[in-house]
């Protein structure tokens, strides 16, 4: 299933409001909210496919997505629940590589999109507000790496049972 077009409107306060807007001005914020794209999904909807290829960024504005793997025989496993304010695609939309896991609505709700394309469109017009929406992306991908990286060696610590905390 595809998620469908909503009456909630991206505006310019959507934008301020958002991880993509901490930097940027109500002009910037603007033009930013003429090109994303609004939708909302119900329950159960996919938002993004495992594997499959897109050049979309996604800005949860409401309601909560997990982000699953499939583990077969029609199981999965939820990785990650987003929320207001998380962003999702964010390396599809950077290098356009296949997406290493599924997302889907926990309930109604509600997401709004860039494409790379008309980010880019940007540049020209208004090349700091591009570097301001990449700055914020690589702040997303910096904390899940940290993230990562800290769960990382919770996990070797505990599987090795080093460090006299397990």
């Amino acid at each position: 299933m595809s998620a469908q077009e909503s009456e909630f409107i991206v505006d310019t306060n959507v934008i301020l409001n958002s991880p993509l807007g901490h930097e940027l001005t109500a002009e910037q914020s603007g033009k930013l909210a003429e090109v994303v794209s609004a939708r909302c999904l119900e329950k159960g909807m996919f938002l993004l496919e495992e594997g499959h290829k897109d050049n979309s960024l996604f800005v949860v504005s409401g309601g909560e997505l997990e982000v699953v793997k499939a583990t077969g025989g029609g199981d999965w496993v939820t990785l990650q629940v987003l929320r207001p304010g998380d962003l999702a695609g964010e390396m599809g939309f950077i290098d356009g590589a296949g997406h290493s896991a599924a997302i889907r609505s926990l309930g109604y709700s509600e997401v709004f999109s860039l494409e790379r394309s008309d980010l880019e469109r940007l540049l020209d017009e208004d090349p700091q507000l591009v570097y301001h929406v990449m700055r914020a992306i690589m702040r997303t991908v910096h904390s899940i790496m940290r993230r990562m990286n800290l769960q990382l060696i919770e996990m070797t610590n505990y599987v090795t049972k080093e460090h006299g905390r397990y």
